[in-house]
């Protein structure tokens, strides 16, 4: 067949089709007129599909074909509806799929954080590169714990939840270039051993842990997930599998973006616990109490949830319903 003569035999059909499918229907008459053109449309991309294969033509007929189909079958989406799939099955089945990089993410955080601490509490002058002493000793026993206090409760935990939100977000929408995410989680591992090692050095370790701990907790596994959402980006184009590159990226790549909008509201709990709860003048066991149930919620929900969400087939992608048809069909 001589897909260009055929298409310009039924251009005419075709851009009417376009036409009426890009609003609804006003009358019977056009209905219709809906009707004909999707059954003759139908019929023209299945001999489209079974001779020529893929084409140009083939895609922008089956575009008006799905858009006219909408009009007749399509139902606005209830709100609340779509925001129970999403919390109870896409975003849980994201979260889920990443959890294993997420705990690799940690352990390589953690062993990169202590070769940090020994090197820089064994190596004098390698602290001493860090600053003069003086203002090592004020931040180890003043600066640190006060952090914490300086600013109002309110804009204290807004900055800090912008500023994790940013860094997790970054991750995930830098994690495609496969550089990005290694840079975050090494800076991130060699300031926590540099502080370590500060606070070591003038005997206030235990500060250290007990002032991070309360939202650390949630917080740092927050980044960890982030950034393994962002390097699992990467590997879809690098690694697709049976999918095309571009299938697989795309896929994933809207699966995983998802995983910014809960990182968010985790984050924003970690900055309310950094914020409020660090500052109180409460036992320690408390506060850092509190930070841990906080994990444990965040642990059941990607575990827990994630897990019947990926059994029922989730996979934390929009349906094909949301991303259109991945192949030309007639219906």
């Amino acid at each position: 067949m001589d897909l260009d003569a055929y298409s310009a035999a039924h251009a005419a059909e075709w851009d009417r089709l376009a036409r009426v499918s890009a609003s609804a229907p006003r009358d019977g008459v056009v209905s219709d007129e809906l009707v004909d053109l999707y059954q003759s449309g139908s019929t023209q991309l299945s001999t489209i599909a079974t001779t020529v294969g893929e084409s140009v033509q083939g895609d922008r007929l089956s575009l008006a074909l799905s858009r006219a189909r909408l009009r007749f079958t399509g139902a606005p989406a209830n709100p609340l509806r779509q925001l129970t799939v999403f919390f109870l099955l896409q975003l849980p089945a994201a979260l889920y799929r990443v959890r294993w990089l997420t705990l690799v993410m940690a352990g390589v955080t953690a062993v990169i954080a202590v070769i940090y601490f020994q090197w820089i509490s064994t190596h004098p002058e390698v602290m001493a590169s860090l600053g003069p002493r003086s203002a090592l000793k004020e931040y180890a026993e003043k600066d640190f714990v006060s952090y914490y206090s300086d600013n109002s409760t309110t804009g204290f935990a807004a900055k800090v939840w912008t500023h994790n939100a940013l860094i997790a977000a970054e991750c995930v929408i830098f994690g495609i270039i496969g550089v990005w995410v290694p840079f975050v989680i090494f800076q991130n591992a060699e300031g926590l051993g540099k502080s370590a090692a500060i606070m070591n050095e003038f005997g206030r370790l235990s500060d250290f842990f007990l002032y991070i701990a309360p939202h650390g907790q949630l917080e740092l596994y927050s980044v960890f997930t982030a950034a393994a959402a962002g390097m699992l980006i990467f590997w879809s184009w690098i690694a697709p599998g049976a999918r095309t590159r571009r299938q697989a990226l795309a896929e994933d790549g809207r699966a995983f973006f998802c995983i910014v909008v809960g990182l968010v509201l985790s984050l924003l709990c970690s900055g309310i616990i950094e914020g409020v709860v660090t500052r109180q003048p409460w036992p320690w066991p408390v506060k850092i109490g509190i930070g841990t149930i906080a994990l444990a919620a965040f642990l059941v929900y990607q575990w827990g949830v994630g897990r019947r969400a990926w059994r029922l087939g989730q996979t934390g992608d929009l349906s094909e319903a949301e991303t259109g048809a991945r192949q030309i069909i007639s219906a």
